[in-house]
């Protein structure tokens, strides 16, 4: 029996940040919506949920996002965490993790969280130096995010961090000093990605004005290869392109599943789910969610069945993104491989083995050698 995955979008910010291109809205842009009545509206479409999958299937992961989950009292996302349950059952030893800000949670917060199912929070640290948050226009304290993390770690909590590099203006000294904050936090986990500039964000309007610089390639990539390098001297594996770990029990197992093209239903406006190659994405506002919902309606916006081709490519792209490496038999341009081999972008001895594993340079160009494959 496959597996199967909840993801839950609480799509609200106390403010937006000006990088940010997710389904996230402030206080004054929910036209009606309440926050406080996220729970009654999960709950609607969690009915609609358990119509079409039934009761066969355990969560294996649960994984918040946002947004940011940590807007709402703990209360409510320990509510939903409970109604999965009560649905589906959550499987023994399954991942329950919850995004938050390290600037609206605190030790009884987490307790909470603990107590009621979670094992798992992933803070939004994105950088440790005041001028880089403030051009990406994130509102947290630095000084919190380690506070943060010694509450987690005394409710025996797995902990994780987000970095950002390639901020406007960051500079490889102001990167380094990052890292090494993250490091010293002696997280389970730590995912760093590079700033990708959103059409349509402030951020993308800023740097068309001129009024703040492109990000710059060929110092994203030093970056990366400096922040490899010394994670791996601080016992961190990478697992993907973009995450690092401790351990294999700590790599983010819902993430994994994504990567693996595993089921997984999507609560919440604008979330997107996957089952069996078919994929849909609800509607974007709260209020047309909720809207939908009222009228005893699914709040799906539009699905696709995804074509032979489509699985391939999407395979292709998610699975050569993993230190795990993508099964070789499904390739037919072996001619591909061998050149991918003689380029230095996958590792030789695995490929002889059956496997393409990215190298150091091949992780950097990475969207290279899936266009070769594909």
């Amino acid at each position: 029996m496959s597996t199967l995955h909840a993801y839950v979008h609480v799509p609200f910010c106390r403010v937006r940040c000006g990088y940010c291109d997710f389904n996230t809205y402030t206080a004054t842009e929910l036209q009606g919506f309440s926050q406080s009545d996220f729970v009654n509206q999960f709950a609607k479409e969690l009915e609609l949920s358990k119509r079409v999958l039934g009761s066969a299937r355990h969560l294996e992961s649960i994984f918040f996002g946002g947004g940011t989950p940590t807007q709402l009292p703990a209360s409510d996302l320990v509510d939903v965490l409970r109604l999965l349950d009560d649905s589906f059952g959550i499987a023994k030893g399954a991942e329950v993790t919850t995004e938050a800000n390290p600037d609206n949670v605190d030790g009884f917060y987490l307790e909470a969280l603990r107590r009621g199912g979670f094992n798992r929070v992933s803070f939004g640290m994105q950088s440790a130096v005041s001028s880089v948050l403030e051009t990406l226009e994130r509102t947290h304290t630095p000084a919190n995010v380690p506070k943060a993390i010694k509450a987690a770690k005394e409710q025996e909590l797995q902990t994780s961090v987000d970095l950002i590099y390639g901020a406007p203006k960051e500079s490889m000294d102001d990167w380094k000093r990052s890292v090494d904050a993250a490091i010293e936090l002696e997280t389970d986990h730590i995912s760093a990605y590079a700033l990708i500039v959103e059409e349509g964000t402030k951020l993308a309007r800023q740097i068309n004005r001129g009024e703040l610089p492109e990000p710059d390639e060929d110092l994203q990539a030093a970056k990366y290869e400096w922040a490899d390098a010394q994670f791996a001297a601080a016992g961190l594996t990478w697992y993907e392109l973009s995450n690092w770990s401790r351990s294999k029990e700590t790599e983010s197992k819902h993430n994994v599943a994504y990567w693996l093209g595993r089921d997984w239903w999507g609560y919440g406006p604008g979330a997107h789910s996957h089952l069996d190659g078919e994929r849909w994405w609800n509607v974007k506002h709260p209020s047309a969610y909720a809207g939908k919902l009222a009228e005893g309606l699914s709040p799906e916006a539009d699905r696709e069945t995804l074509t032979e081709l489509q699985k391939f490519e999407e395979r292709v792209l998610l699975e050569s993104r993993l230190a795990t490496g993508l099964d070789l038999s499904i390739i037919e341009n072996k001619d591909a491989v061998a050149g991918l081999i003689a380029d230095d972008l996958i590792d030789a001895k695995a490929a002889f083995q059956g496997k393409l594993v990215l190298t150091l340079r091949g992780r950097l160009l990475a969207d290279l050698v899936v266009r070769r494959l594909v």
